[in-house]
């Protein structure tokens, strides 16, 4: 997961920063992936100290441990006020083993106002040999004025070929990984939630997609993990359109089972089912049940497919 992390354009500016002997002030870099946020802030940390691979400062920001590299909150935390004020204690200190000390504030999208508000004058003035690095999964939930004050990164998801790269070192041994690659759009954590349980969200995608009486799958869909299902139903309705279409050499899939449910649906269905699905996505995010909004998308796919028949009879 390293080597995919430090593809990053904040890594590749704090280590070319550091090289350089030029320390940045306030970096705040929006990472679309919160699962693997703090994995990122830990290897801009290496980056901003210079920290090379298996060096004791390495291994200790990787603890968390190292004096001049604090990191805010605990894991799994919010920021909170009482943060904001040991933060704003500890800039004060001078650094210990060096002539440089970085605070890493995780989550950041996390923290309420009144906790940016009482970071602001020092996300704009810090004391001197103090550097702030903020990461956040959502841009709108930091304040514009925290957003004025600090040099921003917004990291684009990665390329399907760079989570297929970083799923073949991190998951050698498991089935699936191109198809799992190319459902995540490019979320990292996306992938491996889709490779959990053997690649259970692709055959419970399948199931839906084939399944003629959807009521009993919708009463049991509160269980399923809605996004790694969503991802998967929306890569094999992409295969059966490519398969429907003469297009098989762009499907990540070209089994039995697809081709069936290709034959199945008329292309326009399926193309109506992609905007479904990612409508029932939105809903569901926005706290729609997600049995009622899978039934919902399971007979708009009926009705538009009784449309076709009358169409092409």
């Amino acid at each position: 997961m390293k080597e995919l992390l430090r593809e990053t354009l904040v890594y590749k500016r704090l280590a070319s920063d550091a090289s350089a002997g030029r320390q940045p002030q306030s970096v705040l870099v929006l990472f679309p992936d919160a699962a693997h946020l703090r994995a990122l802030l830990k290897e801009c940390a290496k980056a901003f100290f210079g920290a090379e691979e298996g060096s004791r400062t390495a291994l200790l920001i990787d603890k968390e441990s190292f004096p001049d590299c604090l990191f805010f909150p605990a894991a799994g935390a919010k920021l909170t006020v009482d943060d904001a004020a040991r933060i704003l204690e500890e800039s004060l200190l001078r650094p210990v083993e060096g002539g440089k000390k970085l605070f890493v504030l995780d989550a950041f999208h996390t923290a309420g106002a009144l906790v940016q508000n009482k970071l602001l004058k020092v996300l704009e003035e810090p004391p001197e040999g103090v550097s702030f690095l903020l990461g956040a999964a959502q841009e709108h939930a930091v304040l514009p004025t925290v957003l004025s004050r600090a040099e921003k990164f917004q990291e684009p998801p990665f390329a399907e070929e760079s989570i297929l790269k970083a799923l073949l070192r991190m998951y050698p041994a498991e089935q699936g990984l191109e198809r799992a690659a190319a459902a995540s759009g490019g979320i990292l954590s996306q992938a491996e939630r889709l490779l959990a349980g053997g690649g259970e969200s692709f055959r419970l995608a399948e199931e839906f997609l084939q399944n003629d009486a959807p009521e009993a799958f919708c009463r049991r869909a509160e269980k399923l993990d809605k996004d790694a299902f969503f991802a998967a139903v929306e890569l094999l309705l992409r295969d059966m359109l490519f398969l429907r279409t003469g297009q098989a050499r762009f499907a990540s899939r070209t089994d039995e089972a697809a081709g069936r449910l290709a034959k199945r649906y008329p292309a326009g269905v399926i193309l109506s089912a992609l905007e479904g699905v990612r409508e029932a996505q939105k809903r569901v995010n926005f706290n729609a049940g997600l049995g009622q909004t899978l039934y919902a998308l399971a007979l708009s796919m009926k009705e538009e497919e009784k449309r076709w028949q009358k169409l092409s009879s």
